[in-house]
């Protein structure tokens, strides 16, 4: 039932997170740029609700944020990295498909990538019962 509701919530962060980043990365913004913008946009938004909804903690704001923040930055940091080097494996084996779309596809296996990790960073290390 919690990962039910992990996943309703990762929907509306995915939208929000993932419509900015396209709109900055195809307003001229770096790959880095985009999805650590992105990221964060999401971020606020996936913290009050897992806090509030998927994981019903009442622990204080203050005891869950520092670890809410570690775990999203190694996350990202993880996700996007490994998502990158996918796609332009990907993309180099695939000659037909031209190679401005690293980025597109990229973003897409991060998103999937950070997804999984950070339920079970927040699960076993930030929203502790």
């Amino acid at each position: 039932m919690i990962f039910s509701r992990f996943l309703l919530v990762g929907i509306i962060n995915t939208f929000v997170g993932l419509t900015t980043m396209y709109i900055l990365l195809y307003t001229g913004m770096s790959y880095w740029t985009s999805t650590a913008l992105g990221n964060a946009v999401g971020a606020c938004t996936s913290y009050l609700l897992n806090k509030t909804f998927t994981f019903r903690s009442t622990l204080p704001v203050q005891h869950t944020v520092i670890r809410y923040l570690a775990v999203i930055c190694v996350c990202y940091v993880i996700a996007y990295a490994i998502g990158i080097r996918v796609a332009t494996q990907i993309i180099q084996s695939i000659a037909e498909v031209p190679l401005l779309y690293v980025e597109d596809i990229a973003i897409l296996i991060g998103a999937a990538m950070y997804t999984l990790l950070n339920y079970f960073g927040q699960k076993r290390f930030v929203f502790l019962k």
